[in-house]
């Protein structure tokens, strides 16, 4: 950190206008690594877990063998402790020339003018074709100056971010059940009910289950599916004591409670249900493309399936996650920082890399579409990351809110209905108008 701050203290409070600092946008990947031969620094913070900041480090070392003038300072804070350090160095004034952010965070940035728009530079640079860049992706960086989604680029995706349904086949074949079907509509949540508790076993006879069927479903995508939500964005109003989000949330607390095919809370505590999954002792599991390098290690057989479809709508949902890269609008280097923020988001030698490393679905349609699918590593059903990002795929729960204090709320008292002390029905009832009103406090 110390590197870190000493750098954003040198260059931070310069001009961002590329006419003031280090030349206007160039109009190509080569032009703009020749540029200027001028040697400067430029901070990058991100945050990640090992496998994820070893694979950045690899590809922040390419980038600077591209652009030779450029030494980047790289920083990985853990994800825990990333938006208090963020916001720490934002109020002191030292914040990193390039650095991720999404959702609530970029909202707050953006209309706060602490990030700058890139829209000039992706204008005059041949790396950036709007038409071969995920739409989905693109869009959570737009900010016309009132709301998200539309108007000018003020971040690059790092990534997209489908979140899917992993599964062990070795355990699926020991119980004697069909893998789950890779497109959507073909699989309802009775389906997996009945496949989890086929796989869930007391392998011992000490009355203990130690192997379960299912663990960790997403409520988002349960909701969703059902034809529920959490906000109504275009009007601020919270909707979570509909008929459509009880009954989804209580399938999913269930599963635990009543079905017994996914880990308590005190499972959970003496091991996670991500640890137990990667030791082979759960089924079915919601995976990310980031966790492709461990998957790859793992000592059986996987794939991805299509989430369960609710018997109600017929419909299946899941999240799509990203995070972003974006600049500093104090930074003394935009063009340096925008090349770094490029070449890890557009250029395709950065992405190639990226997805050779098994750290994300390219940014880059085409090449998503081909050489992903085509790399003969695993999961051997990857379109179902794409039908996500394509279709099936929701923005995360925060993505609209300036301040998730209502959603951390919601996140804590749910536990009421994780245990079994309450209904769903009942203390979503309840917890609406407490929510409605932190809601209200932090973004209208």
């Amino acid at each position: 950190m110390a590197a870190l701050t000493a750098c954003g203290s040198d260059n931070n409070g310069g001009s961002a206008s590329p006419a003031n600092n280090s030349g206007s946008a160039s109009t190509s990947a080569s032009a703009s690594a020749g540029a200027s031969k001028e040697k400067v620094e430029i901070s990058f913070m991100g945050h990640a877990e090992p496998n994820e900041k070893e694979i950045f480090t690899k590809l922040i070392k390419s980038f600077e063998e591209k652009y030779p003038n450029v030494k980047v300072n790289y920083t990985s804070v853990p994800p825990a402790e990333y938006d208090q350090k963020l916001t720490t160095l934002s109020a002191a004034g030292k914040m990193p020339d390039i650095f991720y952010t999404s959702g609530p965070a970029f909202y707050r940035y953006a209309e706060a003018g602490t990030i700058l728009d890139i829209q000039q530079y992706l204008d005059q640079t041949d790396l950036f074709n709007p038409d071969n860049v995920w739409k989905q992706a693109l869009d959570r960086y737009r900010y016309d100056g009132s709301q998200l989604g539309q108007g000018d680029l003020y971040g690059l995706p790092k990534d997209v971010g489908p979140w899917a349904l992993a599964y062990n086949k070795e355990l699926f074949d020991k119980a004697g059940v069909a893998y789950p079907p890779a497109e959507a509509g073909k699989w309802t949540w009775d389906d997996y009910l009945k496949a989890a508790q086929a796989i869930t076993e007391d392998t011992n006879g000490d009355g203990k289950f130690d192997i379960y069927g299912a663990a960790n479903f997403p409520l988002e995508g349960a909701v969703w599916a059902n034809g529920g939500d959490y906000v109504d964005y275009a009007t601020g109003t919270v909707k979570i004591d509909s008929p459509e989000f009880a009954e989804a949330m209580q399938w999913v607390a269930d599963l635990t409670l009543k079905h017994h095919v996914a880990p308590s809370p005190e499972d959970v505590q003496a091991m996670n249900a991500y640890s137990r999954f990667i030791a082979g002792k759960i089924g079915m599991f919601p995976m990310g493309p980031w966790d492709q390098p461990a998957f790859w290690d793992l000592p059986f057989g996987w794939d991805l399936a299509a989430w369960p479809s609710s018997p109600k709508t017929g419909e299946t949902s899941t999240w799509l996650g990203s995070m972003g890269f974006v600049i500093s609008s104090k930074t003394n280097h935009p063009q340096e920082a925008f090349d770094l923020a490029s070449f890890l988001s557009l250029d395709p030698d950065g992405q190639k890399q990226n997805m050779e490393l098994g750290q994300a679905v390219p940014n880059l349609i085409d090449m998503a579409t081909n050489d992903y699918m085509n790399n003969g590593k695993a999961p051997e059903h990857k379109e179902v990351f794409l039908d996500i990002v394509k279709e099936i795929g929701h923005p995360p729960v925060e993505y609209g809110s300036k301040n998730t204090e209502w959603l951390d709320t919601f996140n804590q008292d749910a536990s009421k209905v994780w245990t079994g002390q309450m209904s769903a029905a009942d203390w979503l009832k309840q917890e609406a108008p407490k929510l409605q009103e932190l809601y209200d406090k932090g973004n209208k």
